[in-house]
């Protein structure tokens, strides 16, 4: 098995982290736990640098419990073609009280979103009528989305 030198490594990562936005930065250190010390430290610097929070880096003595998933009937309530309609529709939902998801935004950060399908906004199977009639009402349900 082939030895990772510490300081390549480093600075692999530091160019990594460097070109991520915040918001990918930040979703890496809520997951900490799961990082190499290197990693963490790099990630570290990274959020320091930029003067985003760091807090949650710093306790790694608690990390989430693995031992039992949540499997959930989640439906597909409407497909957008672009990450802004999406994101506005799942905080009109989430502002009404129902927990929404958005899939496939990762890979339509990076330009796929057409060849995905677009960003399906996403509940659990109870709530999906409730988000129908929500996103319906709202005009951020309007515009290219498509319902599913």
């Amino acid at each position: 098995m082939a030895r990772i030198d510490p300081e390549q490594e480093r600075k692999r990562l530091t160019k990594f982290y460097a070109s991520t936005t915040n918001e990918e930065l930040e979703n890496a250190a809520t997951q900490s736990h799961e990082l190499t010390e290197i990693a963490r430290e790099t990630l570290r610097a990274e959020l320091t640098k930029r003067g985003l929070y760091i807090g949650q880096l710093d306790d790694q003595s608690n990390p989430p419990e693995k031992d039992e998933a949540e499997f959930r009937d989640l439906v597909t309530v409407r497909t957008f073609s672009t990450l802004m309609e999406a994101e506005i529709a799942k905080g009109t939902l989430d502002a009404a009280g129902i927990e929404s998801f958005l899939f496939d935004e990762n890979v339509g950060r990076i330009y796929l979103a057409n060849i995905v399908g677009g960003f399906r906004l996403r509940v659990d199977a109870a709530n999906a009528d409730e988000a129908n009639q929500i996103l319906k009402e709202s005009d951020s349900g309007a515009g290219s989305a498509t319902i599913s």
